[in-house]
């Protein structure tokens, strides 16, 4: 029932829900009906369906003479579009194109999404979206989501109450204040409205969530980026950005607000920076359902490829010794997911904590560094371990870490192109039958190697997974395909599983569940075989991983409904990029 107390003054009879405005609402046969006419309804991308309109709903809708005379199938508008999306000049071209078509139909731009995914995802997200954000306020065109402002704290109920919704009717709110944009940095509001945006794209097109079930939101707290307070045409606070307690206060006022309006739904942080995104995390984690993929994603995807390789290695994960070079929050949030695999595999907490070799800007972290951030502490090695340790002008560097610890994993997140030189890589590939190494920096050009090289250099033994796609390599008289850690793998399964058992909570149980679900889909015993499926089966993967996660919830007692058919459960929630049909009102 569709009343007041949802933001709203439109009152619908039994049976329907509204959808995105009030003046929209979904029947329970999965039709529309609206009080929209004319061109508020081909304005509206939810109802738009431009020449696919039937017959009837043009004369129902007051489309009568708006629009051309054909009725065609959806297939047939998708073959135009990609036409003309093919024949764009450049990949922000492409993005820009694709976001106008999200702006005016919604379900021709996920139909044409879903169908070309694999071409399309570097496009919609990394990496172009990060050129797409820089031109944010100069190519303003429609808003999206919901933008708060810390200079408007009491505002924020208010903000979401004008999105018209309903307690149940949202599923996944994706925040972010945009301080760590895709390796771009403080982007602002257009940063954090695009990634936002950009994130929800991809957990609709790869595991079909419910895009009217779904709410990006900016966290404006002003910038430090001089670029942006000194540009006129600039959208956001002009500020520099807000820090210390009153951060905070504005992050706890939105993560209260958010879940009383809708207790339901998962909360998503993405592209925090790392002063405020474990600290966030581990605020919330044990109160609501929440995840931050730049921690938690990354490190799940990766141990997924992990688990692969411990199935082709041979050497179980409690025998693992990594190093991980660049230990910022993806690199200690890929060590977090690392270590308790260890610690589920045999070992206790601080052995499997001592297995792991950090290296940051300042070298291997050592426990006497008096510029550790919290996170990189508990894996900071005691000072008199590495006591004689050679030192490259102060600093314990990669080269040393290698000779001295004998690697089984190297794990690259420092975005430091060509940091895994020959030397290195032979060096470990000496004591090591199958070496793990994972250069994930990305884009291509801060890559810490290329796997070519890496196969070369270790007599194609190396067990590689990148950040960046790269083609299958012949090496002898073996073709290797080479996996790419690409997060889309396992996030929008997460959320969708999180979403279908109404999880109290999203748990390590269950990112592990979701990491074994994707390591599962491949078969690495294959000569040259990939320790990740491919992403162009996104919506089968992401189906499996929900499963998978669902499943897990309801082991653990996390899950709010009854998993009867956890299989069923999942395709029923998973939304199509079909047209409804549309009825007037």
């Amino acid at each position: 029932m569709w009343t007041e107390s949802c933001g709203g003054s439109d009152v619908s009879d039994g049976g329907e829900r509204p959808v995105g405005i009030s003046r929209i609402f979904e029947e329970a046969d999965g039709g529309y009906v609206t009080l929209a006419r004319g061109l508020e309804v081909l304005r509206e991308p939810l109802l738009n369906k431009g020449t696919a309109f039937t017959a009837e709903e043009r004369d129902e809708l007051g489309l009568h003479g708006l629009l051309p005379s054909a009725v065609e199938t959806i297939d047939q508008q998708v073959r135009r579009v990609y036409a003309q999306y093919r024949v764009q000049p450049s990949d922000l071209a492409k993005n820009v194109y694709l976001e106008a078509l999200r702006d005016r139909d919604e379900v021709l731009y996920y139909r044409l999404l879903s169908e070309h995914l694999r071409e399309m995802l570097p496009i919609v997200y990394d990496p172009t979206v990060a050129q797409a954000i820089k031109n944010y306020s100069h190519e303003y065109r429609r808003p999206r989501g919901v933008y708060l402002s810390v200079d408007d704290v009491d505002g924020i109920e208010r903000a979401f109450a004008n999105l018209g919704l309903c307690p149940d009717d949202v599923d996944l709110v994706v925040a972010s204040d945009a301080e760590e944009i895709l390796g771009i940095g403080d982007w602002g509001v257009g940063g954090g409205a695009g990634i936002a945006a950009g994130k929800l794209a991809v957990y609709t097109a790869a595991a079909g969530i419910d895009p009217t079930r779904a709410v990006p939101v900016a966290l404006d707290v002003g910038t430090d980026n001089e670029e942006l307070l000194n540009d006129p045409g600039y959208v956001g606070n002009r500020h520099a950005r807000v820090r210390g307690r009153r951060y905070d206060d504005f992050i706890d006022v939105y993560v209260t607000t958010v879940t009383r309006m809708f207790p339901a739904a998962m909360l998503h942080w993405e592209d925090f920076g790392p002063s405020n995104a474990r600290r966030i995390l581990e605020k919330y984690t044990g109160r609501i359902p929440t995840f931050n993929d730049d921690m938690q994603g990354t490190g799940a995807i990766v141990l997924a490829a992990m688990l692969g390789a411990v199935r082709v290695s041979g050497t179980p994960m409690r025998d693992q010794r990594i190093v991980v070079f660049g230990a910022g929050t993806a690199g200690i949030g890929i060590a977090d997911q690392l270590r308790a695999a260890m610690v589920r595999d045999g070992l206790d907490h601080e052995a499997a904590t001592r297995r792991i070799w950090p290296i940051d800007k300042q070298g291997l972290l050592v426990d006497d560094m008096p510029d550790l951030r919290d996170f990189q502490q508990p894996y900071a090695r005691p000072a008199a371990e590495v006591d004689g340790w050679k030192r490259d002008d102060g600093p314990i560097g990669l080269g040393e870490v290698v000779e001295r610890v004998k690697p089984t994993m190297l794990l690259g997140t420092s975005t430091a192109h060509g940091a895994f030189t020959e030397h290195i890589v032979r060096t470990m590939a000496a004591s090591v039958e199958r070496p793990v190494i994972f250069p994930i920096s990305n884009p291509t050009e801060r890559i810490e190697a290329m796997p070519a090289d890496l196969l070369r250099w270790s007599d194609g033994r190396a067990l590689i997974a990148t950040g960046v796609p790269v083609d299958p390599i012949t090496y002898g008289r073996v073709t290797h395909a080479i996996a790419q850690a690409n997060n889309a793998l396992l996030y929008p399964g997460l959320g969708l599983g999180a979403i279908v058992s109404r999880a109290r909570r999203i748990s390590d149980g269950m990112l592990q569940a979701a990491a074994e679900a994707v390591g599962g889909m491949v078969d690495v015993t294959a000569p040259g075989a990939s320790l990740l499926p491919q992403v162009e089966n996104l919506r089968e993967v992401s189906a499996t991983v929900a499963v998978a996660v669902a499943e897990q919830a309801a082991r653990e007692d996390l899950a709010r409904v009854d998993l009867k058919e956890p299989v069923r459960q999942v395709q029923d929630a998973m939304w199509q990029p079909e047209y409804k049909p549309v009825k007037g009102r």
